[in-house]
């Protein structure tokens, strides 16, 4: 629960994407200005603190959260000794496409636009699953995330896209330096955060993060085009 004075109310949730059911955790403040879905690789679900971190603030920030599961516990034991389908960038974007779609149908969230949020290789689903569903992602942000890896699906990515590297995090910061110059959103940017390492694991630097996100989230999802002071 958040300790703000913002209310917010959390359940866990049953996603119902087709052909199977995800676990999930939906946070929703009073007078949610827009949803941020999460969406990451392998071995970083619903449970993981850095994913809550992130949550917590853009609830304060206003805005309703889904975290999800993307894989299922036996696919997350096959991922681990094969390492490939964290890569399955097609596998992971229909799912949350499926989550999209049950964002727009819950009682909670129906009507809010949705943004979303990618890690990892969860960067390339969340930009695939922008491509796919252009009229119901409203903004897209990737911590430290793959990009790259959704391919020509980047020129079709119309929102406002914000892409976050850690300056230490040399090789992710070429390959989304790339990916930038092929997204075809009018509004996209890369922020560099010094001193920071792939996951934000120094000091304040995972803050920085979530206050970036935040920001672009409000700025790009509230109906009124609010601000965020943080």
């Amino acid at each position: 629960m958040n300790s703000t004075a913002t209310r917010v109310t959390e359940q866990t949730v049953r996603v119902e994407v087709p052909g199977l059911v995800l676990e999930g955790i939906l946070a929703v403040p009073e007078d949610a200005n827009g949803v941020v879905l999460f969406a990451h690789g392998s071995g970083s679900g619903r449970h993981n603190p850095r994913n809550l971190f992130v949550a917590e603030q853009l609830q304060s920030a206003g805005l309703a959260t889904l975290l999800i599961d993307l894989l299922t516990a036996d696919e997350e034991r096959i991922d681990e000794r094969t390492r490939r389908i964290r890569f399955d960038i097609d596998l992971l974007a229909d799912r949350l496409c499926g989550a999209i779609e049950w964002l727009a149908a819950h009682p909670r969230t129906h009507g809010l636009r949705v943004g979303l949020f990618g890690a990892s290789t969860g960067g390339g689903a969340a930009a695939v699953a922008a491509a796919h569903e252009p009229g119901k992602v409203g903004a897209v942000v990737s911590r430290g995330g793959r990009p790259d890896l959704a391919g020509a699906a980047l020129f079709a990515v119309l929102c406002p896209t914000l892409l976050i590297v850690g300056g230490d995090d040399e090789m992710i910061e070429e390959l989304n330096r790339a990916a930038l110059a092929q997204i075809g959103a009018p509004v996209k940017e890369l922020i560099v955060v010094p001193g920071a390492s792939h996951l934000f694991e120094e000091p304040g630097k995972l803050d920085e993060v979530a206050h970036l996100a935040a920001g672009w989230f409000v700025r790009h999802l509230g109906t009124g085009g609010g601000t965020y002071a943080g």
